[in-house]
């Protein structure tokens, strides 16, 4: 044979298969393409969402758990603003109704802003320092572009995973993080210089917040170490009521004539209770991250713990004070939801009926027997509501954590009465971190803003009140009772005539 065939041959058996490699990877890659997509189209016929784009419904979507927890969320949400700002109103005297709601319409307000800039990712992001093999930071960067929000949420050092998108995630985390300082609040409230707060609130949120929900919410080293907190028993309550605590240290007590709780306005404080009640379904509830068992567990508990725990402060007063009290009894159920929010998808129900027996008791006793003896004037006691039940909380969880429902969220967790005493140890050396952490930070922050701002609003602008902080009143009544010259102009101008009328008699 011609040897110009046999190279024409030879080169053909190699150039051959390699075009039909080429043709059949084409072929391949088609295919798997037109399968992906189906499979979209397939589940978007399945979620009933064929009318939107294959993009808006990603296979690691699950519409349900995105549904609930955007609605989760919002009940949380809907604690701070209004129930919170009912709730601190009503329990306020009545010329502090307008400063107490705004204090907490701000805080709820200005988070938001701080969360977005670099609150999340601090809280929430890739890890920014490590110390051997332990996440302490997250990255303080901005949680705006939009192909991250639109990503499915991953979060913390561990990289945890969730079938929800991360701007429904960063929606949740958010009100976390506000009603932390709205909650704060109440520690402050009838004299706090309004400037000061609204330094204070940012500073305070991106510097202690963000940093103990790295520790125990994203999976950082008190994560790491063992610790839990179902809800933010820590996280929210101990950070707000040890904040509350140093914050009034640090900027002292109110006028010695106003150092008495004088709630105004029972009907505002059954409101605001409800709401905040009420929505801790979402506040507890949706922690899991999705619509699973342990979301309707957490509902469960949340609420008959918080049952138990109001008609034992009820109790509590009928013993020592002779008479219930609709303020005591709604004390007593935000502390039975306080005590409830570490431990709430990780005990069975007769465990959440002890947790509120003790929220509804030994909160009691450090409000009426401790703080007194503290000589701190924590003006609605959040210390102890919030502060104290959310440690209490947080105990009970290392020893009643129940296999039997952790196994839903967290198969290896169990507490001591399961034989993991280590749990109980743990859960207390986190109490201590936090505790100490939040205080300093805390005390020191409003130290350094005091230097520059008072912390204390003006005796004569707190013998005033509203008009004198913000020039409006929550009731008319109070402008009768403005100095003079302290008195709208129209309401001036209507008096002159009156006066001359008098004179001319």
């Amino acid at each position: 044979m011609d040897t110009k065939y046999l190279k024409i041959i030879s080169l053909g058996i190699f150039v051959i298969p390699f075009l039909l490699m080429i043709i059949t990877s084409a072929s391949t890659t088609n295919v798997t393409q037109e399968i992906q997509s189906l499979n979209q189209s397939i589940a978007a016929l399945a979620n009933r969402t064929s009318d939107y784009p294959p993009a808006s419904v990603p296979s690691w979507l699950s519409l349900g758990s995105n549904a609930w927890m955007l609605t989760a969320a919002t009940f949380v949400g809907l604690q701070s603003v209004p129930g919170v700002a009912l709730y601190y109103a009503g329990l306020s005297k009545k010329k502090y109704a307008v400063n107490s709601a705004l204090m907490v319409f701000y805080a709820f307000a200005i988070v938001l802003v701080v969360w977005m800039i670099a609150g999340y990712n601090f809280g929430f992001g890739k890890p920014t320092l490590v110390i051997n093999g332990y996440g302490i930071l997250g990255t303080p960067l901005p949680a705006w572009p939009g192909t991250y929000e639109a990503s499915q949420t991953v979060y913390g050092p561990s990289n945890s995973m969730l079938n929800i998108p991360t701007s429904t995630y960063i929606f949740f985390q958010f009100v976390f993080a506000a009603i932390t300082p709205v909650l704060l609040a109440g520690g402050v409230l009838e004299r706090m210089n309004f400037k000061a707060w609204m330094v204070f609130v940012p500073f305070w949120s991106l510097l202690v917040y963000s940093p103990v929900a790295y520790w125990l919410f994203a999976g950082g080293w008190l994560n790491q170490l063992g610790a839990v907190d179902f809800s933010g028993g820590y996280v929210i309550h101990v950070d707000a009521g040890v904040g509350a605590l140093a914050a009034a240290l640090a900027v002292g007590p109110r006028l010695a004539s106003e150092r008495k709780l004088e709630a105004h306005s029972l009907p505002l404080i059954l409101a605001g209770a409800g709401l905040i009640w009420l929505g801790w379904d979402g506040f507890n509830g949706g922690d899991p991250g999705g619509a699973t068992i342990d979301a309707a567990i957490a509902v469960l508990n949340t609420n008959i713990a918080t049952a138990v725990s109001a008609v034992t402060w009820m109790l509590m007063d009928m013993a020592f004070f002779k008479k219930p009290t609709l303020v005591g009894a709604t004390s007593g159920a935000i502390t039975g939801l306080v005590a409830i929010t570490p431990a709430a998808g990780y005990v069975n129900g007769l465990y959440s009926i002890i947790i509120g027996i003790a929220s509804g008791s030994i909160p009691w006793l450090a409000l009426y027997k401790l703080e007194p003896k503290l000589k701190v004037d924590d003006t609605l006691g959040v210390f102890s509501t919030h502060g104290i039940a959310g440690i209490v909380g947080g105990l009970l969880t290392g020893i009643f954590a129940d296999p039997n429902v952790t196994v839903y969220v967290d198969p290896t967790l169990r507490g001591a009465l399961y034989g993991n005493w280590y749990q109980l140890g743990i859960q207390a050396f986190a109490a201590a971190v936090v505790f100490v952490y939040d205080f300093a930070i805390t005390f020191g922050l409003l130290k350094l803003i005091g230097l520059f701002i008072p912390l204390r609003a003006p005796p004569e602008t707190l013998q005033i009140g509203d008009y004198a902080m913000h020039g409006e009143v929550a009731y008319s009544d109070l402008l009768a009772t403005l100095p003079a010259e302290q008195k709208p102009a129209a309401e001036k101008v209507e008096e002159e005539p009156s006066k001359k009328k008098e004179e001319g008699k």
